[in-house]
């Protein structure tokens, strides 16, 4: 809408006829809705041309930042995988190296229990010489 010579008064911008498109002959017309309002604008074959162009470079774009995504998923996926067997590998390889050393443990636990015993019995036999054994 256009304002008319500063008295504040605003009249609608009208569409131009179809025989006025026609004069203008060289051009491509371009529809741009605005709100309820639709207004046909002429637009020349270069613009349209450069348009039309920018079009293609917004698709384009679209399809890399569509593969890029795609890309990131498969990568990110991959690595969570790969985390995930790693982070496995680590737990089982720990959980073995502390079952093994409770093993240990529990070997050197029997042999301190056998030496306990035997000393325990010569402490016996020391204090009490008059037992035959």
């Amino acid at each position: 809408m256009e304002e008319e010579a500063g008295n504040g008064v605003f009249r609608k911008r009208m569409r131009p006829s179809d025989e006025e498109e026609e004069k203008e002959g060289d051009g491509m017309s371009v529809d741009d809705t605005l709100g309820n309002e639709t207004t046909k604008l002429v637009a020349s074959d270069e613009m349209e041309l450069r348009i039309s162009q920018i079009l293609d470079k917004i698709e384009s774009f679209t399809q890399t930042v569509s593969n890029l995504l795609e890309s990131g998923k498969t990568m990110f996926k991959e690595l969570s995988n790969e985390f995930e067997e790693r982070l496995i590998m680590i737990h089982k390889e720990h959980v073995e190296k502390w079952q093994e050393e409770i093993k240990e443990l529990r070997l050197l636990d029997a042999s301190n229990e056998e030496t306990t015993s035997l000393l325990h019995n010569a402490r016996f036999l020391i204090h009490n010489p008059n037992i035959e054994a």
